[in-house]
C-alpha cells in the first residue's frame, strides 16, 4: 500500500530522514519507534505531504504522491492524527468528525449557501455516517458535547474516529498513547486492533509506549538520528542489540 524509497529530507545542514526504506502492507499494523529527535514524526510529514522530501519518493498503491499536497493525499486514502490533541474546540463532538465527513462532499458553494436539495441530502448522509461511527467507537451520547469536555483518553479516539471519517485505507498514528496512564494505553491497544478489524484499515503508528507497539505491531522499524537501525517483528526487536544500546535500554542487576 504504502512504500517510502530512500527518502531522505534536510533542513539547511540538518539531515532530518536519511535514506528511509519503509512499506506498510494491506492489514498490517507498522509501528515507528526510536528516542525523541530521531525524525518519527518527520517521516509523518513526508508520507502526508506536510514536508517535501529532498530526495527519493513516496508511493501510495504504486502512483508517486511525493509532490502532492495535504489534503490531495488525504482524498486517495491516507489519514493521520497528530501527537498533541488538534480538536476543534469550538465544536461538539459530532461537528468534529463530520468537518472529515465534508472532504468527500459533492455540492458546490452555490447549494451550499442555498441549501438545495443536493446539498441537504449529503447533510443528512454525512451527519447519519458520523453518529454511526461515534457508535461503533462508544462516544455516541457525547455526540452533542463539547469536544474538549471529554476525558483525555475520549478526546484521543475521538480525533481517530474524525480520521476514520475521511474513509482512509492507513491511518497514521502519531503517538496515540502519549499522557494516558496504563489501564487507557491498554485500553487504546484493544480500541486500534478493533479498528482494523472493523473498518479495514492498515496502521502506521508512532509511539513510545512500548507496552502498545509490542502488543498490536505486526512489524517495526526503529530510527535513530534519522537513520534506520532495526526493522523487524516485536520479537526481533526487543532482541536486537542496536535497538536495545539506542532506545530500550537494559534493566542494571546491580543497582
Amino acid at each position: 500500500m504504502l512504500q517510502c524509497i530512500h527518502t531522505t529530507i534536510k533542513f539547511g545542514g540538518l539531515t532530518a530522514v536519511n535514506d528511509l526504506n519503509l512499506k506498510v502492507n494491506d492489514g498490517e499494523i507498522i509501528g515507528l519507534i526510536g528516542p525523541n529527535g530521531a525524525g518519527k514524526t518527520t517521516a509523518f510529514n513526508m508520507i502526508t505531504g506536510v514536508y517535501k522530501p529532498t530526495s527519493g519518493a513516496v508511493f501510495w498503491d504504486e502512483t508517486d504522491i511525493t509532490k502532492l499536497k495535504p489534503h490531495q493525499i488525504t482524498v486517495l486514502g491516507l489519514a493521520r492524527t497528530f501527537q498533541n490533541i488538534r480538536l476543534f474546540s469550538e465544536m461538539n463532538v459530532l461537528e468534529n468528525v463530520m468537518v472529515a465527513e465534508n472532504l468527500r462532499a459533492r455540492f458546490n458553494l452555490f447549494e451550499s449557501v442555498l441549501h438545495l436539495p443536493n446539498y441537504s441530502s449529503r447533510e443528512k448522509k454525512a451527519k447519519e455516517h458520523a453518529l454511526y461511527l461515534l457508535e461503533q467507537v462508544n462516544l455516541r451520547e457525547h455526540a452533542y458535547d463539547s469536544a474538549t469536555s471529554l476525558p483525555y483518553g475520549e478526546q484521543r479516539r475521538l480525533e481517530i474516529v474524525r480520521a476514520l471519517a475521511t474513509q482512509p485505507k492507513l491511518l497514521l498514528l502519531d503517538e496515540p498513547a502519549a499522557g494516558m496512564n496504563p489501564q487507557e494505553s491498554e485500553e487504546l491497544m484493544e480500541f486500534i486492533k478493533k479498528i482494523r478489524t472493523d473498518f479495514g484499515v492498515s496502521i502506521l503508528l508512532i509511539e513510545h509506549h512500548m507496552q502498545v507497539v509490542m502488543g498490536i505491531c505486526d512489524r517495526m522499524y526503529v530510527l535513530e538520528y534519522g537513520n534506520t537501525i532495526a526493522e523487524g517483528t516485536p520479537k526481533e526487536i526487543s532482541g536486537n542489540q542496536k535497538v536495545i544500546d539506542a532506545y530500550l535500554g537494559t534493566e542494571d542487576t546491580n543497582a
